[in-house]
């Protein structure tokens, strides 16, 4: 990672993140994936380092950082492991959506578990039958009594089961985008119940599971934000999760390419260090400097975010989609340089390339990041 335009409080945050993600995550990623462990005492220990509510205010308990800071957090953190990684980065979303939609009933009353860890967070938007197209979800919440009825099915819901909170989109008036709205339901709410983990190619340090909601019977003060309010509360939730994840591509390809320097300098072919070999050189200088281009537009929509800039949404699909893509490329490219050894699920190359997959796919596919840069890129001109 590139420090020389770092502040110094960043520079420190980057040097106390790295030290954990180097002594708590890196040295036990390949056997929690083999394990399909999830370490809640790790997580736990992270909150220690107020990285249960990165953007949450310091009144409601949280670390109070910006977009900036907390793209270099979940670098730093995915270079020891994404799919813990990427849990903290979907947990954090929560957390700031309720911190910014919540009135002070509902921040009292959540978030201080949830920045310390002592609850988990899961978001749960998308559904079985409508996958890309979300404001086409079927899950429905009925006003009755002064309480709210809900009834519907959630899938891909990343910490499902183990989570104590979870922000559901359900639909409570018109078809459409302004027909639904957000919900906090408590694990312990009757009628939640959960699928099985879901067996996964990557990720698998983290439950995924589906959300069964049966006629799950809330307060009316469960309710975040307005009525009709939840597919924009959805939204602004992804713009942050999106970097999130594309700072976690970062830290995983990050330490692919550490690991084949080292790997090639180690190793040697016709007499020489494989290292010597310009075609091997190419190729290392062509991953840094993609993956170079990539932290740099992270870091813009980052900062773009932390501005209010009206082009935010597009710069942080645009920060999504080229970063999923570039962490991808590299890590799969590190794995051929490992040769036969990258395939050996005891160097970690080949479950980075496996957690990285899904980057591309989840917090919005990269094909409707392309949508939503295209609409912005066009609005206007029909």
């Amino acid at each position: 990672m590139t420090t020389t335009m770092l502040t110094e409080d960043q520079l420190a945050l980057v040097e106390t993140t790295l030290d954990f993600a180097q002594d708590h995550l890196a040295p036990h990623a390949v056997t929690w994936d083999q394990d399909k462990h999830f370490p809640v005492d790790v997580l736990r220990k992270a909150a220690g380092l107020g990285l249960g509510g990165v953007y949450v205010r310091e009144e409601s308990g949280g670390s109070g950082l910006t977009r900036a800071d907390g793209v270099l957090v979940f670098e730093t953190l995915a270079s020891g492991c994404p799919s813990i990684a990427g849990y903290l980065s979907i947990h954090n979303m929560v957390a700031w959506m309720i911190d910014h939609y919540g009135d002070d009933a509902q921040r009292e009353r959540w978030l201080p578990r949830l920045c310390a860890m002592e609850d988990l967070g899961s978001y749960c938007l998308t559904e079985p039958g409508t996958g890309s197209d979300a404001a086409a979800l079927r899950t429905r919440a009925v006003r009755e009594d002064g309480h709210y009825v809900l009834t519907g099915v959630k899938q891909f819901i990343s910490g499902a089961g183990a989570s104590q909170v979870y922000i559901v989109m359900a639909r409570t008036g018109e078809e459409g985008p302004r027909g639904i709205s957000a919900f906090l339901v408590d694990r312990d709410d009757p009628g939640l119940s959960f699928g099985p983990n879901e067996k996964k190619m990557g990720w698998n340090a983290q439950p995924t599971r589906q959300v069964v909601l049966d006629a799950v019977r809330v307060p009316a003060d469960r309710l975040l934000g307005h009525e009709g309010d939840g597919f924009r509360i959805a939204m602004s939730g992804l713009n942050g999760g999106r970097l999130g994840i594309a700072a976690c591509s970062l830290g995983g390809a990050r330490t692919a390419l550490n690991q084949s320097l080292a790997y090639l300098a180690d190793r040697e072919a016709f007499g020489k260090p494989l290292l010597d070999a310009q075609a091997l050189q190419f190729r290392l200088a062509d991953m840094a400097t993609e993956l170079t281009a990539a932290r740099a537009l992270v870091q813009q929509a980052a900062q773009a975010l932390d501005r209010g800039d009206p082009q935010a949404p597009q710069l942080c699909a645009m920060a999504k989609q080229f970063a999923t893509d570039t962490g991808y490329t590299v890590a799969d490219r590190a794995l051929q340089l490992h040769g036969g050894y990258g395939y050996l699920s005891e160097y970690g190359i080949e479950k980075i390339v496996r957690d990285l997959r899904v980057h591309q796919i989840l917090e919005g596919t990269n094909e409707i990041m392309r949508l939503i840069v295209a609409r912005g890129l066009t609005e206007g001109l029909r």
